[in-house]
């Protein structure tokens, strides 16, 4: 990939990272309920769907999902089955302030779970990927060595731009550590899972 692709590569994937999706929701909820270290583990999630979509793209399986309409259909209703069912969980969730136990608290690595499960569940991501990754393949170059830039390329803007948005939303934890501003946070991201879901189930392919 000559410097001039990646660049353009590079620019592509930032704009895509900056466009709020249920991943920024997931970044800013946990930032701002649990704090940002408990927050990279969902990131962390986030990247390890990402490279498991960018594999099937290369193997070829993106390309069969985009034409696939009963897996595509499959795949998306799952995947917003599951936001539904995070935003109802979020939604009832105790109002527990920072400082008390709470019993519904995710582990660490039920984040990184959460984080694997909102981005593989977004059948749209792939066919996305599939349309965008031939646009900066260098056809004369490894195949391998391509996918591990883009893939390191996609990952690291990721990493940095959900890491700002669950700093961001952190810097407000303390303000918001009180019974009545957690059962408000759970309202609004509850919602925003259940309303990411919804917008998932309706979309098309196209």
């Amino acid at each position: 990939m000559s410097v001039h692709l990646w660049l353009g590569f590079l620019a592509t994937t930032l704009v895509v990272a900056l466009s709020p999706g249920p991943g920024a929701v997931l970044s800013m909820s946990v930032g701002l309920r649990h704090g940002y270290w408990h927050a990279l583990r969902g990131i962390l999630g986030l990247q390890t769907a990402l490279v498991l979509q960018m594999a099937l793209v290369f193997a070829g399986l993106g390309a069969l999902l985009a034409a696939s309409e009963n897996a595509f259909i499959a795949l998306k209703l799952a995947g917003a089955a599951y936001l539904v069912w995070l935003g109802i969980q979020k939604w009832r969730a105790p109002a527990v302030p920072d400082g008390e136990s709470s019993l519904g608290t995710p582990s660490p690595r039920g984040f990184y779970r959460q984080g694997i499960l909102v981005n593989l569940g977004n059948p749209k991501a792939i066919v996305f990927i599939a349309a965008l990754v031939p646009q900066f393949i260098d056809a004369s170059a490894p195949r391998l060595l391509q996918f591990v830039v883009m893939v390191a390329t996609m990952c690291s803007v990721d990493i940095l731009v959900m890491s700002g948005y669950a700093l961001l939303a952190s810097r407000f934890r303390r303000a918001a550590g009180s019974a009545r501003a957690v059962r408000l946070q759970n309202r609004v991201f509850g919602g925003l899972f259940v309303s990411a879901g919804l917008f998932l189930a309706g979309t098309s392919r196209n």
